[in-house]
């Protein structure tokens, strides 16, 4: 972990002063705005995971116009449960179509912001509002122009912002810390970010950064695994969870030679993250002897709650919890649908199993810790 009176530096391809800021912001301008026209013009899988959305997606997706659809380039699925009547805000939106999900499942009450650099994208997102507010009953969305290194420009209020979501785009950028320390500041206390990127096994060397078409698809930008977590916690967000990962195959003879020339061993993995800003939360999993007991009373989660890829809590069940998770679900949106069980008051030690190493299950068997992403 970076000390906390030193900012960490990740001088390399994939790190948080990568590639040179106005080329990129350039480069992948370019490469979203004009040189894809549609999801078939990826020139590799990075931006394409396989699987199939939940069935109440797939519901929402019926009412996303075809336009929308057609220009979709994510590497999952972003979107977490409970977000009823909430605000919330999606980085790099590109032509919408992950707001207009979101837009479905806060309500009319709610309201989805959505941010992207890319004008000809944002065109596709504005001309089709009018046709998904009249689809939907109700209008409440928004989309503004700008970079997501940048939003303290954008007109949106500090403490404002219950969920941040992103979906495959904060790889592209060339200051990741700024965009981690903007999502803090956004945030309301006990909100998150939920996104899914793409991160590497090892830092990814500037000749491979320097590659258009590897940066354009998601893959050289990046980051390294353990510097995005030291990165998180540097902002804020100290205890960083995994929901779910899969292994990367680019699946693009010519690009994959690239990477192999350089090592063979580089591994690239598709990951959805949770990010709390909850000040309490420590940066290891301390064991305070508590439990929780989830009462199954979030929509389409009857039997079980996952939290994240180590927490699937089953309804009715006592849980035991360490400091951190037990904070998750008592200090966020997540309180009225458990029991909580224990306090702060008497400290055991680190939490059995509290690790340091390779957090992707698909690094060992090559498959996936999670149920599909959407494409």
């Amino acid at each position: 972990m970076a000390s906390p009176n030193k900012k960490l530096s990740v001088e390399n391809g994939s790190g948080a002063t990568n590639n040179g800021g106005s080329s990129t912001y350039e480069d992948v301008t370019e490469y979203y705005g004009k040189i894809l026209s549609v999801t078939e013009d990826l020139k590799t899988n990075a931006c394409c995971t396989g699987g199939a959305p939940p069935d109440h997606i797939k519901e929402c997706l019926k009412k996303v116009h075809d336009d929308v659809i057609s220009k979709y380039y994510g590497c999952g699925l972003c979107i977490p449960d409970l977000i009823d009547g909430l605000t919330v805000l999606d980085l790099g939106c590109g032509a919408g179509r992950d707001v207009y999900i979101a837009a479905q499942l806060v309500g009319a009450t709610g309201k989805v912001i959505g941010v992207d650099m890319t004008a000809e994208q944002l065109d596709v997102a504005k001309r089709t509002q009018s046709w998904h507010a009249e689809k939907f009953g109700y209008a409440n969305t928004e989309f503004l122009l700008g970079y997501i290194e940048k939003l303290k420009d954008l007109d949106i209020a500090p403490g404002s912002v219950d969920v941040i979501i992103s979906n495959c785009v904060i790889n592209l950028s060339p200051d990741k810390e700024a965009v981690l320390a903007d999502c803090y500041r956004l945030l309301k206390p006990g909100g998150e970010i939920y996104f899914s990127d793409v991160y590497a096994s090892a830092r990814v060397p500037q000749s491979l950064a320097r590659d258009k078409v590897l940066w354009g698809e998601c893959i050289s930008g990046a980051l390294y695994w353990n510097d995005f977590h030291n990165l998180a916690k540097q902002a804020g967000f100290l205890d960083p969870r995994l929901v779910e990962d899969s292994v990367i195959t680019v699946s693009n003879k010519a690009q994959e030679q690239k990477l192999t020339d350089y090592s063979p061993n580089l591994k690239f993995f598709s990951a959805t993250y949770r990010l709390f800003k909850i000040p309490e939360l420590e940066t290891h999993c301390e064991d305070y002897g508590q439990a929780v007991i989830y009462k199954g009373t979030i929509p389409r989660c009857s039997g079980a709650f996952k939290l994240d890829d180590h927490h699937s809590i089953e309804t009715g069940k006592v849980f035991p919890v360490c400091g951190n998770t037990w904070r998750m679900l008592a200090d966020t949106r997540f309180n009225s649908h458990f029991e909580f069980i224990g306090n702060f008051d008497r400290h055991y030690g680190i939490y059995e199993g509290c690790g340091t190493s390779l957090p992707y299950a698909s690094a060992n068997d090559g498959t996936s810790s999670k149920g599909g992403a959407c494409c």
